[in-house]
């Protein structure tokens, strides 16, 4: 499944990560049986200000994980802190999990990649991850992954667990005010989304695109009326 790697990827990777889409898709087709209270794109945009604030305050906990301070979070840190944390994540379910955040490859995960852990870990309806969330202290940033995962289920019109080129330009085209050129600006979106290029975007790759998304591109009016 995707992400840069795409095409590239080893077998082993794309076991772990097909395993893990599973349950992504799985959750995000249960979330998506309740609805969304989104009702245009706009409405997702006008929330990029209190996400990054959210986000932010996700460098503490980086920080606790990061133990030797170079920036980036191994493999070995993180099943330290898990342990120190006594979460009960099998060895297992830790890499899966690395593997599919560490999106350069290069056994470091970045503040952005960590950003994207932590929405998987609160996605993933499971015993040990929902003690996770309270020993990581991610009930402080609920609202933001659950503004995320509203996000997906709105530009996820099918109900499948993923996105594909139609439903983002049919999201796109739900504002509340006027657009220009939204086809335009879906195929860009979508384009930054879909990295494996399979033409289906799923829950993380969602994040990923998300991560790198500034605020302040949705400012010009030109582009997007918010």
């Amino acid at each position: 499944m995707g992400a840069v790697f795409g095409r590239q990827d080893t077998h082993k990777r794309s076991f772990h990560d097909s395993k893990l889409e599973a349950k992504m898709v799985d959750a995000m087709q249960r979330r998506a049986s309740h609805g969304t209270s989104l009702r245009s794109f706009d409405s997702i945009v006008m929330k990029f200000p209190k996400i990054d604030e959210s986000f932010r305050k996700c460098k503490t906990i980086f920080e606790q994980f990061d133990e030797d301070s170079n920036g980036e979070i191994d493999k070995e840190e993180l099943k330290h802190c898990f342990q120190k944390l006594e979460i009960s994540f099998t060895e297992e379910e830790i890499s899966d999990l690395f593997e599919a955040c560490d999106i350069n490859e290069d056994m470091g995960m970045k503040f952005n990649e960590f950003i994207v852990f932590l929405c998987l870990v609160y996605l993933l309806n499971e015993p040990a991850v929902s003690e996770a969330k309270i020993k990581m202290g991610l009930g402080n940033l609920e609202t933001t992954f659950e503004t995320l995962v509203d996000a997906f289920v709105f530009l996820d019109k099918n109900k499948d667990g993923y996105v594909s080129k139609d439903e983002m330009i049919q999201a796109i085209n739900e504002t509340t005010t006027g657009e220009r050129s939204s086809g335009r600006i879906a195929m860009k979106r979508f384009e930054e989304m879909d990295w494996d290029k399979n033409g289906m975007v799923t829950f993380k790759e969602f994040l990923f695109a998300f991560t790198r998304w500034n605020v302040s591109t949705y400012s010009q009016q030109d582009d997007l009326h918010v």
